[in-house]
């Protein structure tokens, strides 16, 4: 029998382990659109006390999170300032527009980040000509910059210039754990400066479903209005939860182990001839990865060696490590690349 791809396409690709079924199927649960689901409500308030807000609220999405907060932070013909490449300018299907009427105003970042000087510039001040400024988001990790995490005092420094300048900030956090592994500091060091933050545990957490939004008492009331209307309310929803919980105890620590496979990976795949990678842009789990030949169709005979990735350019891939591939399924994914290339 043929043995299992190696995918790397994303963290999003885990499958619940043994623990975390069992934790499901025992998992007590209500009717969560009432507020009588305890275990969503476990889940709330243990995510709102760790990220240093007031209260929370699971949504079935990172998207559905960002989306929300936009539409408490914002109204129809302001504008949203976020960096170009960021989660809800490139890959939320237009939804600032088609849901809430408001425009983004994207920044180039250094690698998905911003700095204060760039907020300033942003910000389009009291012109009643122009869009009111409205909104700054920021993401951490930054996906498209390679996983990058925000250095907390830089953080800080964007935040307190948004603040000067009357704007609110929320944070697309999906991967917000993979940031506080990585920087040995709490996920409360990036969130409770925010108005909002968003949290995903379907990504390197490996639950099947959900996210948490998070933000002061006022803000999660009116998330929750605005879940509703998105149809994202959701009734017996503790045995989502209770995945989410079991990720919390039992896989948060070990994403420290998918940013040491990621090291491995870039090191071996920087040893074959013609691939380039910046080995210091490596901070989480996504190795960025240049090649010398046309991306698409590189990824389609990996796919057929056995190997998924996903090609996010001309000729650049992307490959994430995650609990579903351990450090022997990285260097044969390495192996698997070199010999495709060498038979190109």
């Amino acid at each position: 029998m043929a043995s299992a791809p190696i995918d790397l396409r994303s963290d999003t690709v885990t499958r619940p382990t043994p623990g975390m079924r069992r934790a499901m199927a025992e998992a007590e649960v209500g009717d969560d659109v009432y507020g009588e689901d305890p275990t969503v409500r476990a889940l709330e308030a243990r995510v709102a006390e760790r990220l240093g807000l007031e209260a929370a609220l699971f949504v079935p999405s990172g998207t559905q999170g960002n989306q929300i907060a936009i539409g408490v932070h914002t109204r129809p013909g302001e504008e949203v300032i976020l960096e170009e490449a960021s989660h809800p300018f490139h890959f939320e299907n237009g939804a600032m527009g088609a849901l809430w009427g408001v425009q983004p105003r994207t920044v180039v970042g250094q690698r998905g980040l911003l700095t204060p000087a760039q907020i300033q510039t942003a910000f389009r001040g009291h012109d009643d000509h122009l869009p009111r400024s409205r909104l700054v988001i920021l993401e951490n990790t930054h996906n498209r910059g390679g996983g990058t995490v925000w250095k907390p005092e830089v953080f800080a420094a964007v935040v307190a210039t948004a603040r000067a300048a009357g704007l609110s900030v929320h944070l697309d956090g999906a991967r917000l754990f993979n940031a506080e592994v990585a920087a040995g500091v709490p996920a409360s060091s990036w969130a409770r400066l925010t108005d909002s933050t968003t949290v995903c545990f379907s990504k390197g957490l490996g639950a099947p479903v959900g996210s948490v939004l998070s933000g002061s008492e006022a803000f999660v009331a009116e998330a929750r209005r605005l879940r509703k209307r998105l149809g994202g309310g959701m009734r017996q929803a503790g045995i989502l939860a209770a995945a989410c919980l079991y990720a919390l105890d039992h896989h948060l620590s070990r994403l420290a182990e998918d940013h040491e496979n990621a090291r491995v990976l870039a090191h071996r795949l920087a040893q074959i001839p013609g691939v380039r990678l910046e080995l210091d842009r490596v901070e989480t789990n996504m190795v960025y990865a240049d090649v010398p030949v046309e991306a698409a169709p590189l990824v389609s005979r990996l796919r057929v060696a056995g190997l998924l990735v996903n090609s996010v350019g001309p000729r650049t891939l992307r490959l994430v490590c995650h609990l579903d591939v351990d450090r022997a399924g990285c260097e044969r994914a390495a192996d698997i690349l070199r010999a495709s290339l060498d038979t190109k």
